[in-house]
């Protein structure tokens, strides 16, 4: 089994082959609308746009599982973030990431990793407490704990790394580039 054994639905509804992403180095980010880390779209724009060109694909799929901060339409999702943050990296359609209507490429993905933590500081203590409330063995399953998770694909289609929603964003970056 591999990352380009799944298929995945675009946000206009067409079935897109996870194959179409070879040779790629994917940055694969559940999203959410009304989330305090929405902001962070900013910081994948920016990264796509510097190195689109270089072989970064972002597959932005939305997900509602975490304290429903994606509410709306694929279309609505779709909308807000082409205007309020000018994306212009695919996006598919709203998803569960965990639990019995999981897609199977995240069940793929948090069966082949584990949570390292949220890291340090105000934000992954806030987070620990939060995702704890939820999950009591939050720290020794690979489910995806919050929104703006996200799992970093070398060009073979291996996952290369995760990085929590509190991880620096600069870390990212530095693996993607790492890669490219």
């Amino acid at each position: 089994m591999s990352i380009y054994d799944f298929k995945v639905v675009a946000q206009d509804g067409s079935e897109v082959s996870m194959e179409d992403y070879k040779g790629k180095v994917l940055v694969i980010v559940n999203t959410a609308t009304g989330c305090g880390f929405t902001p962070q779209y900013n910081e994948l724009q920016t990264l796509y746009a510097e190195h689109q060109a270089d072989g970064l694909e972002i597959l932005d799929f939305p997900c509602n599982q975490f304290g429903n901060q994606a509410p709306g339409t694929d279309g609505e999702i779709h909308e807000f973030c082409t205007l309020r943050y000018k994306i212009t990296f695919p996006q598919f359609t709203k998803i569960d990431v965990n639990g019995d209507n999981a897609i199977p490429l995240y069940k793929y993905l948090t069966e082949n990793t584990t949570f390292e933590g949220f890291g340090k500081g105000v934000k992954a203590k806030m987070m620990g407490g939060v995702v704890k409330a939820m999950d009591k063995d939050y720290k020794n399953n690979g489910k995806v704990k919050w929104n703006f998770t996200k799992f970093v694909i070398d060009r073979e289609g291996n996952i290369a790394a995760r990085f929590e929603p509190t991880q620096d964003m600069a870390d990212l970056k530095a693996k993607v580039e790492e890669l490219l």
